[in-house]
Protein backbone atom coordinates (compact mmCIF):
# COMPACT_ATOMS: atom_id res chain seq x y z
CA UNK A 1 0.00 0.00 0.00
CA UNK A 2 1.55 3.17 -1.26
CA UNK A 3 2.30 5.99 1.69
CA UNK A 4 0.33 9.46 1.34
CA UNK A 5 1.85 12.03 -0.74
CA UNK A 6 1.83 14.43 1.94
CA UNK A 7 4.65 12.36 3.47
CA UNK A 8 6.82 12.49 0.51
CA UNK A 9 9.12 15.53 2.37
CA UNK A 10 8.96 13.58 5.79
CA UNK A 11 9.82 10.25 4.26
CA UNK A 12 13.17 12.27 1.96
CA UNK A 13 14.00 13.80 4.87
CA UNK A 14 14.35 10.58 7.07
CA UNK A 15 16.20 8.52 4.67
CA UNK A 16 18.90 11.63 4.18
CA UNK A 17 19.73 11.45 7.74
CA UNK A 18 23.13 9.85 7.68
CA UNK A 19 24.23 12.65 4.35
CA UNK A 20 22.97 15.59 6.64
CA UNK A 21 26.44 16.55 7.43
CA UNK A 22 27.94 16.15 3.95
CA UNK A 23 29.42 19.25 2.16
CA UNK A 24 27.34 19.14 -1.00
CA UNK A 25 24.39 17.52 -1.82
CA UNK A 26 24.56 17.65 -5.91
CA UNK A 27 21.15 16.19 -7.82
CA UNK A 28 21.42 14.13 -11.00
CA UNK A 29 18.43 16.62 -12.73
CA UNK A 30 17.64 15.43 -16.04
CA UNK A 31 14.81 17.34 -16.09
CA UNK A 32 12.19 14.52 -16.18
CA UNK A 33 9.69 13.80 -13.90
CA UNK A 34 11.13 11.85 -11.39
CA UNK A 35 14.41 14.19 -11.26
CA UNK A 36 11.96 17.29 -10.89
CA UNK A 37 9.94 16.01 -7.92
CA UNK A 38 13.37 15.26 -6.21
CA UNK A 39 14.13 18.65 -6.75
CA UNK A 40 11.68 20.76 -5.83
CA UNK A 41 11.14 18.18 -2.08
CA UNK A 42 15.53 19.37 -1.83
CA UNK A 43 14.62 22.93 -2.50
CA UNK A 44 11.47 22.95 -0.26
CA UNK A 45 13.18 21.09 2.60
CA UNK A 46 16.21 23.41 2.28
CA UNK A 47 13.87 26.21 2.74
CA UNK A 48 12.64 24.89 6.94
CA UNK A 49 15.57 22.42 7.67
CA UNK A 50 19.59 22.95 7.93
CA UNK A 51 20.76 20.97 4.80
CA UNK A 52 23.94 20.95 2.83
CA UNK A 53 24.10 23.57 0.12
CA UNK A 54 22.33 21.81 -2.98
CA UNK A 55 23.38 22.10 -6.76
CA UNK A 56 22.05 20.28 -10.01
CA UNK A 57 23.74 18.37 -12.44
CA UNK A 58 22.37 18.22 -15.61
CA UNK A 59 24.24 16.27 -18.07
CA UNK A 60 23.72 16.65 -22.25
CA UNK A 61 24.36 13.72 -23.92
CA UNK A 62 23.45 15.23 -27.63
CA UNK A 63 21.73 12.40 -28.55
CA UNK A 64 18.83 13.88 -29.99
CA UNK A 65 17.65 17.52 -31.11
CA UNK A 66 15.06 17.89 -28.68
CA UNK A 67 17.53 17.44 -25.70
CA UNK A 68 19.37 20.97 -26.76
CA UNK A 69 16.34 23.00 -25.32
CA UNK A 70 16.72 20.82 -22.29
CA UNK A 71 19.59 22.72 -20.71
CA UNK A 72 17.15 26.01 -20.96
CA UNK A 73 14.19 24.54 -19.43
CA UNK A 74 16.08 22.94 -16.06
CA UNK A 75 18.01 26.45 -15.15
CA UNK A 76 14.46 27.84 -15.74
CA UNK A 77 13.04 25.14 -13.03
CA UNK A 78 16.34 25.73 -10.98
CA UNK A 79 15.86 29.40 -11.04
CA UNK A 80 12.49 29.07 -9.24
CA UNK A 81 13.63 27.31 -7.03
CA UNK A 82 16.93 29.11 -6.04
CA UNK A 83 18.95 25.59 -6.82
CA UNK A 84 22.61 26.34 -8.94
CA UNK A 85 22.45 24.57 -11.79
CA UNK A 86 25.86 23.06 -14.12
CA UNK A 87 25.13 21.70 -17.55
CA UNK A 88 28.04 19.10 -18.49
CA UNK A 89 28.10 18.51 -22.09
CA UNK A 90 29.51 14.51 -22.72
CA UNK A 91 30.20 12.18 -25.92
CA UNK A 92 28.76 9.15 -25.84
CA UNK A 93 31.20 6.70 -27.43
CA UNK A 94 29.50 4.40 -30.09
CA UNK A 95 28.89 0.59 -29.28
CA UNK A 96 26.64 -2.15 -29.38
CA UNK A 97 24.83 -0.36 -26.54
CA UNK A 98 23.94 2.99 -26.35
CA UNK A 99 21.89 2.60 -23.70
CA UNK A 100 25.22 1.18 -21.62
CA UNK A 101 27.12 4.25 -23.54
CA UNK A 102 25.31 7.10 -22.61
CA UNK A 103 24.70 5.64 -18.70
CA UNK A 104 28.63 5.33 -19.06
CA UNK A 105 29.60 8.68 -20.09
CA UNK A 106 26.70 10.19 -17.98
CA UNK A 107 28.35 8.70 -14.49
CA UNK A 108 32.02 9.43 -15.86
CA UNK A 109 30.83 12.95 -15.66
CA UNK A 110 29.42 12.36 -12.30
CA UNK A 111 32.56 10.80 -11.12
CA UNK A 112 34.47 14.06 -11.94
CA UNK A 113 32.51 16.73 -10.15
CA UNK A 114 31.74 14.63 -6.92
CA UNK A 115 34.40 15.83 -4.23
CA UNK A 116 35.40 14.11 -1.11
CA UNK A 117 32.23 14.18 1.66
CA UNK A 118 29.64 15.00 -1.16
CA UNK A 119 26.78 13.07 -2.15
CA UNK A 120 25.03 12.81 -5.78
CA UNK A 121 21.04 12.00 -5.37
CA UNK A 122 19.65 10.70 -8.34
CA UNK A 123 16.03 9.99 -8.56
CA UNK A 124 15.42 6.19 -9.19
CA UNK A 125 12.42 4.69 -7.75
CA UNK A 126 11.06 1.44 -7.13
CA UNK A 127 9.21 0.87 -10.52
CA UNK A 128 12.87 1.37 -11.82
CA UNK A 129 13.86 -0.70 -9.26
CA UNK A 130 11.16 -3.58 -10.68
CA UNK A 131 12.14 -2.71 -14.58
CA UNK A 132 16.16 -3.22 -13.17
CA UNK A 133 15.36 -6.62 -11.72
CA UNK A 134 13.34 -8.08 -14.58
CA UNK A 135 16.17 -6.66 -17.19
CA UNK A 136 18.80 -8.28 -15.31
CA UNK A 137 17.14 -10.93 -14.93
CA UNK A 138 16.39 -11.39 -19.18
CA UNK A 139 20.65 -11.12 -18.95
CA UNK A 140 20.73 -14.05 -17.10
CA UNK A 141 22.70 -11.94 -14.10
CA UNK A 142 23.41 -13.92 -11.16
CA UNK A 143 22.71 -12.51 -7.38
CA UNK A 144 24.73 -9.13 -7.64
CA UNK A 145 22.81 -7.81 -10.75
CA UNK A 146 19.43 -9.24 -9.67
CA UNK A 147 20.16 -7.30 -6.08
CA UNK A 148 19.22 -4.38 -8.50
CA UNK A 149 20.31 -0.59 -8.01
CA UNK A 150 22.00 -0.55 -4.58
CA UNK A 151 20.48 2.36 -2.58
CA UNK A 152 23.50 3.85 -1.89
CA UNK A 153 27.59 3.48 -3.01
CA UNK A 154 30.68 4.82 -3.79
CA UNK A 155 31.11 7.48 -6.61
CA UNK A 156 34.64 8.71 -7.50
CA UNK A 157 35.60 10.41 -4.21
CA UNK A 158 32.14 11.09 -2.91
CA UNK A 159 28.95 9.20 -2.82
CA UNK A 160 26.19 8.03 -4.71
CA UNK A 161 22.48 7.48 -2.56
CA UNK A 162 18.78 6.78 -4.14
CA UNK A 163 16.41 8.29 -1.54
CA UNK A 164 13.46 7.21 -3.93
CA UNK A 165 13.66 3.87 -4.31
CA UNK A 166 10.77 2.87 -1.59
CA UNK A 167 8.66 5.62 -3.43
CA UNK A 168 6.18 4.34 -6.55
CA UNK A 169 5.67 5.95 -9.96
CA UNK A 170 2.34 6.91 -8.97
CA UNK A 171 2.90 8.34 -5.78
CA UNK A 172 5.84 11.10 -7.80
CA UNK A 173 3.01 11.82 -10.44
CA UNK A 174 0.51 12.71 -7.76
CA UNK A 175 3.23 14.90 -6.07
CA UNK A 176 3.87 16.64 -9.73
CA UNK A 177 0.43 17.06 -9.91
CA UNK A 178 -0.39 18.55 -6.55
CA UNK A 179 2.26 20.78 -6.81
CA UNK A 180 1.74 21.48 -11.00
CA UNK A 181 5.58 20.70 -11.97
CA UNK A 182 6.06 21.12 -15.17
CA UNK A 183 9.00 18.86 -16.95
CA UNK A 184 10.21 16.85 -20.17
CA UNK A 185 8.95 14.48 -21.86
CA UNK A 186 12.13 12.55 -23.55
CA UNK A 187 10.80 11.05 -26.71
CA UNK A 188 13.10 8.41 -26.50
CA UNK A 189 11.43 7.39 -23.53
CA UNK A 190 8.81 5.66 -26.16
CA UNK A 191 11.17 4.14 -27.98
CA UNK A 192 10.44 0.47 -27.96
CA UNK A 193 13.41 -1.05 -29.05
CA UNK A 194 15.26 0.18 -25.88
CA UNK A 195 14.97 -2.73 -23.74
CA UNK A 196 14.40 -1.02 -20.73
CA UNK A 197 11.30 0.98 -22.50
CA UNK A 198 9.54 -2.09 -23.93
CA UNK A 199 9.69 -3.47 -20.70
CA UNK A 200 8.14 -0.72 -18.89
CA UNK A 201 5.53 -0.76 -21.74
CA UNK A 202 4.78 -3.81 -22.56
CA UNK A 203 5.62 -6.29 -20.02
CA UNK A 204 5.45 -4.70 -16.64
CA UNK A 205 1.72 -3.25 -16.84
CA UNK A 206 0.63 -6.84 -18.25
CA UNK A 207 2.03 -8.32 -15.04
CA UNK A 208 0.68 -5.65 -12.87
CA UNK A 209 -3.23 -6.20 -14.42
CA UNK A 210 -2.26 -9.26 -13.06
CA UNK A 211 -0.85 -8.87 -9.83
CA UNK A 212 -1.61 -5.48 -8.55
CA UNK A 213 1.48 -5.72 -5.87
CA UNK A 214 4.16 -6.88 -8.72
CA UNK A 215 5.71 -3.41 -8.30
CA UNK A 216 6.32 -3.96 -5.02
CA UNK A 217 6.71 -8.02 -4.18
CA UNK A 218 9.79 -7.34 -6.80
CA UNK A 219 11.72 -4.95 -5.17
CA UNK A 220 11.44 -6.94 -2.14
CA UNK A 221 12.73 -9.80 -4.05
CA UNK A 222 15.87 -7.17 -5.36
CA UNK A 223 16.06 -6.58 -1.05
CA UNK A 224 16.60 -10.03 -0.34
CA UNK A 225 19.12 -10.82 -2.99
CA UNK A 226 20.56 -7.69 -2.07
CA UNK A 227 21.50 -9.23 1.39
CA UNK A 228 22.37 -12.32 -0.38
CA UNK A 229 25.34 -10.30 -1.76
CA UNK A 230 26.11 -8.94 1.14
CA UNK A 231 26.82 -12.58 2.58
CA UNK A 232 28.98 -13.25 -0.29
CA UNK A 233 30.73 -10.13 -0.41
CA UNK A 234 31.99 -11.20 3.32
CA UNK A 235 32.64 -14.87 2.31
CA UNK A 236 34.73 -13.16 -0.51
CA UNK A 237 36.52 -11.32 1.57
CA UNK A 238 37.34 -13.99 4.26
CA UNK A 239 38.61 -16.20 1.08
CA UNK A 240 40.77 -13.05 -0.57
CA UNK A 241 42.27 -12.51 2.98
CA UNK A 242 44.04 -16.57 3.06
CA UNK A 243 45.19 -15.32 -0.21
CA UNK A 244 46.60 -11.80 -0.34
CA UNK A 245 49.88 -13.37 1.24
CA UNK A 246 53.29 -11.71 1.00
CA UNK A 247 55.36 -12.11 -2.30
CA UNK A 248 59.14 -11.38 -2.94
CA UNK A 249 57.68 -9.24 -5.43
CA UNK A 250 55.34 -7.00 -3.49
CA UNK A 251 57.12 -3.85 -4.29
CA UNK A 252 55.96 -4.05 -8.23
CA UNK A 253 53.01 -2.35 -6.60
CA UNK A 254 51.17 -5.18 -9.08
CA UNK A 255 47.61 -6.53 -7.71
CA UNK A 256 48.49 -10.20 -7.00
CA UNK A 257 46.76 -13.45 -5.26
CA UNK A 258 48.29 -16.55 -4.27
CA UNK A 259 46.80 -19.28 -5.94
CA UNK A 260 47.11 -22.19 -4.04
CA UNK A 261 45.21 -20.74 -1.49
CA UNK A 262 42.15 -20.28 -4.48
CA UNK A 263 42.45 -23.19 -5.64
CA UNK A 264 41.66 -24.70 -2.30
CA UNK A 265 38.43 -23.45 -2.43
CA UNK A 266 34.95 -24.58 -4.98
CA UNK A 267 34.84 -23.33 -7.78
CA UNK A 268 31.94 -21.17 -7.14
CA UNK A 269 33.74 -20.09 -3.83
CA UNK A 270 36.62 -19.06 -6.60
CA UNK A 271 34.04 -17.24 -9.07
CA UNK A 272 33.31 -15.31 -5.97
CA UNK A 273 36.02 -14.20 -4.42
CA UNK A 274 37.55 -13.24 -7.77
CA UNK A 275 34.91 -11.33 -9.28
CA UNK A 276 35.23 -9.61 -5.75
CA UNK A 277 38.32 -8.91 -6.28
CA UNK A 278 38.20 -8.15 -10.03
CA UNK A 279 34.79 -5.58 -9.77
CA UNK A 280 37.66 -2.71 -8.65
CA UNK A 281 39.67 -3.47 -11.70
CA UNK A 282 37.72 -4.58 -14.65
CA UNK A 283 34.33 -5.10 -15.63
CA UNK A 284 33.54 -8.43 -14.52
CA UNK A 285 33.23 -11.07 -17.45
CA UNK A 286 29.76 -13.10 -18.19
CA UNK A 287 28.94 -16.26 -17.46
CA UNK A 288 31.29 -18.24 -20.90
CA UNK A 289 34.28 -16.13 -20.41
CA UNK A 290 34.60 -17.70 -17.08
CA UNK A 291 36.70 -20.75 -18.91
CA UNK A 292 39.15 -18.23 -19.24
CA UNK A 293 40.31 -18.46 -15.12
CA UNK A 294 39.74 -22.43 -15.44
CA UNK A 295 42.54 -22.48 -18.30
CA UNK A 296 44.57 -20.05 -16.88
CA UNK A 297 44.25 -21.95 -13.03
CA UNK A 298 44.61 -25.59 -14.49
CA UNK A 299 47.74 -24.64 -17.20
CA UNK A 300 50.31 -26.52 -17.21
CA UNK A 301 53.40 -25.56 -14.08
CA UNK A 302 55.74 -24.74 -16.99
CA UNK A 303 52.98 -22.39 -19.19
CA UNK A 304 52.39 -18.77 -19.13
CA UNK A 305 48.50 -18.65 -19.20
CA UNK A 306 46.98 -15.24 -19.68
CA UNK A 307 43.24 -14.62 -19.17
CA UNK A 308 42.31 -11.63 -21.44
CA UNK A 309 39.76 -9.02 -19.87
CA UNK A 310 37.94 -5.64 -20.74
CA UNK A 311 39.75 -3.23 -19.09
CA UNK A 312 43.40 -5.91 -18.85
CA UNK A 313 44.69 -9.31 -18.56
CA UNK A 314 45.64 -11.74 -15.63
CA UNK A 315 49.10 -13.33 -15.72
CA UNK A 316 50.39 -16.63 -13.64
CA UNK A 317 53.80 -16.72 -12.37
CA UNK A 318 55.80 -18.04 -9.24
CA UNK A 319 52.67 -19.89 -7.88
CA UNK A 320 50.25 -16.04 -7.94
CA UNK A 321 48.03 -14.50 -10.53
CA UNK A 322 48.74 -10.72 -11.09
CA UNK A 323 46.70 -8.28 -12.48
CA UNK A 324 48.18 -6.20 -15.73
CA UNK A 325 47.08 -3.06 -17.69
CA UNK A 326 48.38 -0.13 -19.24
CA UNK A 327 51.57 -0.11 -19.37
CA UNK A 328 52.78 -3.45 -18.12
CA UNK A 329 51.05 -5.21 -21.21
CA UNK A 330 53.78 -3.48 -23.12
CA UNK A 331 57.71 -4.11 -22.90
CA UNK A 332 60.03 -1.16 -22.67
CA UNK A 333 62.51 -1.03 -25.31
CA UNK A 334 63.78 2.39 -25.02
CA UNK A 335 67.82 2.80 -24.40
CA UNK A 336 68.01 5.77 -21.96
CA UNK A 337 72.09 7.42 -21.49
CA UNK A 338 72.19 8.39 -17.28
CA UNK A 339 74.79 11.16 -17.56
CA UNK A 340 74.16 11.99 -13.98
CA UNK A 341 73.86 8.47 -11.94
CA UNK A 342 74.15 10.77 -8.69
CA UNK A 343 70.83 11.65 -9.71
CA UNK A 344 67.72 9.89 -9.83
CA UNK A 345 67.27 9.17 -13.70
CA UNK A 346 63.29 9.30 -15.04
CA UNK A 347 62.39 6.00 -16.89
CA UNK A 348 60.18 6.80 -19.72
CA UNK A 349 56.88 5.44 -18.98
CA UNK A 350 58.72 2.71 -16.73
CA UNK A 351 59.53 4.73 -13.74
CA UNK A 352 62.17 6.09 -11.85
CA UNK A 353 65.95 4.71 -11.39
CA UNK A 354 68.33 5.60 -8.94
CA UNK A 355 71.99 4.29 -8.26
CA UNK A 356 73.05 4.46 -3.95
CA UNK A 357 76.68 4.05 -2.88
CA UNK A 358 79.66 4.34 -5.02
CA UNK A 359 78.89 5.28 -8.58
CA UNK A 360 79.96 3.06 -11.28
CA UNK A 361 82.43 4.36 -13.64
CA UNK A 362 80.66 5.77 -16.78
CA UNK A 363 79.35 6.35 -19.23
CA UNK A 364 76.35 4.56 -18.53
CA UNK A 365 73.40 3.36 -20.20
CA UNK A 366 70.03 1.63 -19.38
CA UNK A 367 68.72 -1.10 -21.22
CA UNK A 368 66.25 -3.66 -21.21
CA UNK A 369 65.96 -7.08 -21.94
CA UNK A 370 66.00 -8.37 -25.97
CA UNK A 371 67.68 -12.10 -25.11
CA UNK A 372 70.60 -13.47 -25.25
CA UNK A 373 72.57 -11.05 -22.22
CA UNK A 374 75.57 -11.98 -20.00
CA UNK A 375 76.54 -11.40 -16.84
CA UNK A 376 79.44 -11.47 -14.43
CA UNK A 377 78.10 -12.91 -10.90
CA UNK A 378 81.19 -12.96 -8.26
CA UNK A 379 83.12 -16.76 -8.34
CA UNK A 380 80.32 -18.15 -10.71
CA UNK A 381 81.77 -16.10 -13.65
CA UNK A 382 79.69 -14.96 -16.67
CA UNK A 383 76.01 -16.52 -16.65
CA UNK A 384 72.54 -16.31 -18.89
CA UNK A 385 70.54 -13.66 -17.80
CA UNK A 386 67.58 -16.12 -18.60
CA UNK A 387 69.28 -18.26 -16.36
CA UNK A 388 69.38 -15.57 -13.30
CA UNK A 389 66.08 -14.43 -13.60
CA UNK A 390 64.91 -18.02 -13.42
CA UNK A 391 66.59 -18.96 -10.47
CA UNK A 392 65.27 -15.56 -8.74
CA UNK A 393 61.64 -16.44 -10.07
CA UNK A 394 61.45 -13.41 -11.90
CA UNK A 395 57.70 -12.94 -13.15
CA UNK A 396 57.59 -13.26 -16.94
CA UNK A 397 56.19 -9.95 -17.37
CA UNK A 398 58.59 -8.03 -15.49
CA UNK A 399 61.37 -9.51 -17.70
CA UNK A 400 61.17 -6.83 -20.39
CA UNK A 401 60.36 -3.98 -18.12
CA UNK A 402 63.34 -4.17 -15.81
CA UNK A 403 66.38 -1.83 -16.29
CA UNK A 404 69.45 -3.33 -16.80
CA UNK A 405 72.77 -0.94 -16.19
CA UNK A 406 75.60 -0.84 -19.01
CA UNK A 407 78.82 0.44 -19.30
CA UNK A 408 79.59 0.03 -23.07
CA UNK A 409 78.68 -3.79 -24.27
CA UNK A 410 78.92 -4.91 -20.10
CA UNK A 411 76.03 -5.81 -18.25
CA UNK A 412 76.93 -4.18 -14.70
CA UNK A 413 73.37 -4.82 -12.67
CA UNK A 414 69.77 -5.51 -13.55
CA UNK A 415 67.51 -3.13 -11.01
CA UNK A 416 66.22 -4.93 -7.33
CA UNK A 417 67.37 -8.59 -7.78
CA UNK A 418 69.38 -9.45 -5.16
CA UNK A 419 73.13 -10.13 -5.89
CA UNK A 420 72.32 -8.62 -8.86
CA UNK A 421 71.99 -5.28 -8.45
CA UNK A 422 74.82 -3.92 -7.21
CA UNK A 423 78.53 -4.60 -6.50
CA UNK A 424 79.22 -5.35 -2.77
CA UNK A 425 82.28 -5.28 -3.65
CA UNK A 426 82.55 -1.66 -4.68
CA UNK A 427 79.80 -0.65 -2.85
CA UNK A 428 76.69 -0.06 -4.67
CA UNK A 429 73.29 -0.53 -5.45
CA UNK A 430 70.36 -0.09 -8.23
CA UNK A 431 67.04 0.89 -7.36
CA UNK A 432 63.92 0.61 -9.07
CA UNK A 433 60.48 1.98 -8.70
CA UNK A 434 57.97 1.53 -11.33
CA UNK A 435 54.89 3.57 -12.00
CA UNK A 436 52.44 3.24 -9.50
CA UNK A 437 48.43 2.24 -10.53
CA UNK A 438 48.21 6.25 -9.91
CA UNK A 439 50.71 7.02 -12.29
CA UNK A 440 48.82 5.48 -15.12
CA UNK A 441 49.46 1.76 -15.28
CA UNK A 442 45.76 0.77 -15.18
Amino acid sequence: MSQPVTDLPSRLLLSLTPWRNAARWHIAFSGGLDSTVLLHLLAHLAKNHSLPALNALHIHHGLQVAADAWPEHCQSVCDELGVPLQVIRVQVQPGASLERAAREARYNAFTAVIQANELLLSAQHRDDQAETLLFRLMRGAGVRGLSGMPRQRTLGRGHLFRPLLDVTRAELEAYAAEHQLCWIDDPSNQDRQFSRNYLRHQVLPVMIERWPQAVTTMARSAAHLGEAEGLLDELAQIDLASARTVSDFDWLGVPSLELAALAELSAARQRNALSHWLAALTRLPDTDHWSGWEDLRDAAPDARPVWRLAQGQLHRAGGRIWWLAGRWLRPANDAVAWHDPSQPLVLPDNGMLSCRGQIPDGPLQIRYRQGGEVMAVGDRGHRDLKRLLNERRVPGFVRGRLPLLYRGAQLLGVANLRDLSGSEQDGWHLHWAPLSEDQGLS
